[in-house]
């Protein structure tokens, strides 16, 4: 095993004893002040998901990704490599491209200077009237490092910070089981919400609110407080590993579990053949890792190819400093970012890109957040605003539409003379632990 495989062990994200106490004040969901920290020590150093190396498949093709009021483009190269340039003409700053399209090169529309893949200038009119000599083939586009990993196109405006797996480690090792690349966006959306960015790094830090906000879930994902892992590393990435079976504590009136049953049944398992609820939950979960090693193939699963038993039943949910989520499920990726209002500290663009692993045969998929889906690349993002569920619809009832019905509520109380600083459980530790790590983000402290 190579050092980019191997994976130091967690801290404890259930022990209060590995935090330093810092409060988390509301201040820091709404002052400008911070805000502004933000940008100059966090978001000008950190690696940014610019999308999906499936949307650039030939040279040429470019993703844009804006961010509060930067813009960079990403475009693949002849070579089969991607480069990332800042969305601005050398010449006076001009925009030159406003969506993820493709070119042969990039035409400013102020001047007509003309940009190739590689950034350099290829064609300036009157060329010759610049006192400094032609600038064609001299001048390039400022150029943004950028990355690959996960099926994902990154890059950092930071010239001196680290390399990209060193900035996501463990991640890439813990995760290498995962044919990431393979899966397919089958939902796409970037919803407004009136709440600041940390509101979903704080929810995805914790389950503490699943059985409140998520009655659905318990059913297939146990909740129990004492079933889940809740691990933590130094650099502020985290995840809480909970098993895709039945809460034991919260049983069906009607004494039958007919979600995990309709699981099992998929299998080939009999849910009936269990002399009890506690054998129907724990050794038909075991049961169902046993069918899955046995039919995966047959069956067209191939992306189980490689999992682990933990992997192939259950459910890591992962937060990558300091605003990436990815839910890794045996048959789905779920992708989600929050990123800053360039005014407003107290709004944010909540992404949300459910992505399935294609299975032979299979033409529609459940996409767990946001129901139902056929199974192909979608083609463009939903722009959306929350507007209290009115925006999406659509997405009413499911898991991310009722965390995103929570967030004004929870900016709101950011406000109030009744909130000092958040008083938090033992499986809620990794909620501190995030702003502990921002705050040395903030402090000139790279953990």
């Amino acid at each position: 095993m190579t050092n980019q495989e191997q994976v130091p062990p967690p801290i404890d994200g259930r022990d209060p004893a590995n935090l330093r106490g810092d409060p988390i004040d509301g201040d820091r969901y709404y002052s400008r002040e911070f805000a502004q920290r933000e940008w100059d020590m966090l978001w000008t150093k950190i690696w940014h998901v610019a999308g999906r190396l499936a949307d650039i498949p030939e040279a040429g093709d470019f993703l844009v990704h804006n961010f509060m009021k930067e813009s960079v483009i990403a475009v693949r190269q002849e070579d089969g490599s991607v480069r990332a340039f800042y969305n601005a003409c050398g010449h006076r700053g001009m925009r030159l491209v406003s969506d993820s399209s493709s070119l042969d090169s990039f035409t400013c529309p102020y001047h007509g200077w003309r940009w190739g893949k590689d950034g350099v200038l290829e064609h300036a009119q009157d060329a010759e009237d610049f006192p400094q000599g032609n600038p064609c083939g001299k001048l390039s586009l400022k150029e943004v490092r950028c990355d690959t990993w996960g099926g994902f196109v990154w890059y950092t405006m930071d010239d001196d910070g680290p390399d990209l797996l060193d900035y996501l480690e463990p991640m890439p090792a813990l995760y290498r089981n995962y044919p990431m690349d393979t899966a397919v966006r089958v939902a796409w959306y970037r919803i407004e919400l009136n709440a600041n960015w940390k509101f979903v790094t704080d929810n995805f830090s914790e389950s503490y609110h699943t059985r409140t906000a998520h009655p659905q879930v318990p059913p297939w994902i146990d909740q129990d407080v004492d079933t889940a892992r809740h691990e933590m590393w130094p650099k502020g990435h985290g995840r809480t590993v909970q098993p895709m079976r039945p809460s034991l504590t919260d049983r069906p009136a009607s004494g039958l579990n007919e979600v995990f049953a309709a699981i099992l049944k998929s299998w080939d398992i009999d849910p009936e053949g269990y002399d009890s609820y506690e054998d129907f939950v724990m050794e038909g979960w075991k049961d169902l890792k046993a069918a899955k090693r046995k039919l995966w193939k047959e069956r067209g699963y191939l992306h189980y190819e490689h999992l682990d038993d933990e992997e192939i039943t259950d459910s890591p949910h992962t937060v990558i400093f300091p605003n990436v989520t990815i839910s890794f499920l045996p048959d789905n990726l779920v992708f989600f970012r929050s990123e800053p209002h360039a005014e407003d500290p107290e709004k944010c663009y909540f992404d949300l890109w459910c992505m399935a692993f294609p299975v032979e045969g299979q033409e529609e998929v459940e996409s767990i957040m946001a129901g139902p889906k056929p199974l192909r690349e979608v083609d463009e993002c939903e722009h959306r605003v929350f507007d209290e569920g009115r925006g999406i619809p659509e997405l009413a009832g499911q898991i991310v539409y009722q965390d995103m019905e929570l967030a004004e509520g929870m900016q709101a109380g950011m406000h109030s003379r009744g909130y000092g600083d958040a008083y938090l459980s033992a499986q809620e530790t990794r909620v501190r632990f995030f702003h502990e790590v921002l705050n040395d983000w903030l402090e000139g402290r790279r953990p």
